[in-house]
């Protein structure tokens, strides 16, 4: 059960340093992420390059006034089963002193909602081998490991 007063909500602007906090303080991620105030404007024009997408959405999870996690959604739409949407969830943030709370769960059954919504069929995403307890928590609301995925760094 989610603390009470627990917001999900789209992202704005203003939330990018509170992100950028939850995405810094990972450090599993390895993504090289910063709270520095010096790559705000970086952060900002991911932001905006998200909000003008009609296809993906950012997240926010809100406790008291306060970002206490973060997610993102996709919606892509595949040629295979027979062009039914897929939504994804990416860069899936709870904030440290918040973990084993609700949040998580409450994120994820938001964004199967949303998926839903949009007429996908599956709600998928990707988690970093090094994240066991993620995987538990994944599997624990029914998301299964179905797939092997591959990367290619492009930089």
């Amino acid at each position: 059960m989610p603390p009470a007063g627990l917001v999900i909500r789209s992202a704005t602007r203003g939330d990018v340093p509170s992100i950028m906090a939850l995405f810094a303080a990972d450090a599993l991620g390895g993504h090289g992420d910063t709270d520095d105030p010096s790559a705000l404007p970086v952060y900002e024009a991911a932001f905006d390059r998200i909000a003008a997408s009609p296809a993906d959405t950012l997240y926010v999870a809100e406790l008291d006034g306060e970002v206490v996690g973060s997610f993102q959604t996709m919606l892509i739409v595949l040629m295979t089963r027979r062009g039914r949407p897929d939504m994804t969830v990416e860069a899936v943030q709870t904030r440290d002193d918040m973990r084993g709370k609700g949040i998580g769960e409450a994120m994820m059954r938001f964004a199967a909602e949303r998926a839903r919504e949009a007429g996908a069929g599956r709600l998928q995403l990707t988690s970093n081998l090094a994240r066991i307890d993620a995987h538990r928590f994944y599997r624990r609301l029914g998301f299964v490991m179905s797939h092997a995925g591959f990367k290619l760094d492009l930089a």
